[in-house]
């Protein structure tokens, strides 16, 4: 079946393009358009759609507002997955996003590819962590809050090396061949993580680790 979407901007001309763009892809349909973050939250209730497209800035409700009240709607385990669309590379709201459940976020100017990737990827269950700006985003705002390091009670020593990988932007592949473990163990890892640490995604799963100080941000490139 195919990925259902959900485009919020407040210009018309951007839901068209990323409608036309998303349409045209055979395992992707987009089932809803919303001009503000007020009527992305009532359609989000009649559509469920499973990624949703949010824009950051906009009258009435800001996409920030508008992922809170959406997931705060939602039954567990039945959220949509949610993408903040920005043309900002270090924006407030976005980390602001993250932290009330985001899955991550994309630049408006990306390519058409780069755009399908981004919805099959959080469909997936995935984060958009990898892209060197969300990291930046990330330890910036860190920097900014006083953190304690601590090392998780609920986590094994293996856990936490793994949740320092995801926070690194990693993916399941490579912090296999960095801990010299199978995939399918990580992945088991990253679940156990999420389930103790009661988060909501590996995008959650990045901020924690930040704010509780289990990964202290490195120096700027």
């Amino acid at each position: 079946m195919a990925i259902t979407v959900m485009v919020v901007d407040d210009q018309e001309m951007v839901r068209a393009g990323f409608t036309a763009l998303l349409d045209a892809q055979p395992d992707l349909e987009v089932v809803g358009q919303a001009g503000d973050g007020a009527q992305a939250v009532e359609l989000a209730a009649a559509l469920k759609p499973d990624v949703i497209l949010m824009d950051v800035r906009m009258p009435v409700l800001d996409g920030m507002a508008a992922t809170k009240r959406i997931l705060a709607g939602t039954r567990p385990g039945e959220p949509p997955r949610i993408v903040m669309l920005t043309t900002f590379d270090l924006d407030d709201y976005v980390y602001a996003a993250l932290r009330a459940g985001a899955s991550g976020f994309l630049l408006k100017h990306s390519t058409p590819d780069e755009l399908a990737a981004a919805v099959r990827v959080v469909a997936a269950g995935d984060a958009l962590l990898a892209p060197s700006v969300t990291r930046r985003l990330i330890e910036d705002l860190a920097r900014s809050q006083p953190v304690v390091p601590i090392t998780p009670a609920q986590l094994t020593p293996r856990e936490t090396d793994v949740l320092r990988l995801v926070a690194r932007g990693l993916s399941n592949r490579q912090i296999a061949a960095e801990l010299v473990l199978a995939e399918q163990t990580v992945k088991t890892h990253v679940s156990n993580i999420l389930t103790k640490l009661e988060l909501r995604d590996r995008a959650q799963a990045v901020v924690y680790a930040y704010e509780a100080g289990v990964v202290v941000p490195g120096p700027r490139h």
